[in-house]
């Protein structure tokens, strides 16, 4: 799984070959979540309020650059990485 960012002690996956619809996977500590891409909603799992504000504010930010890495993923070509938060 490989990682795409790396902020706040928040990390940032997508999964090669992953099921639709577009999303990834974040973990914090013990969390897990899984949001889509698109409309940067919760699919699964479940993430502090700040959490989840701060990965919201980072995936509207880099939305393009989710969706060329979740086509990159489909490919299985090697994925971009993205600038974190700050």
């Amino acid at each position: 799984m490989p990682e795409l960012c790396r902020f706040f002690g928040i990390i940032i996956t997508m999964f090669y070959d992953d099921h639709a619809p577009p999303h990834f996977h974040v973990r914090y500590g013990e969390h897990k979540a899984i949001m889509t891409i698109d409309s940067l909603m919760l699919l699964d799992g479940h993430l502090p309020p700040r959490v989840l504000g701060l990965v919201a504010e980072w995936g509207a930010l880099h939305q393009g650059e989710l969706r060329d890495d979740w086509a990159l993923a489909e490919q299985r070509a090697p994925l971009k990485k993205i600038k974190p938060l700050e």
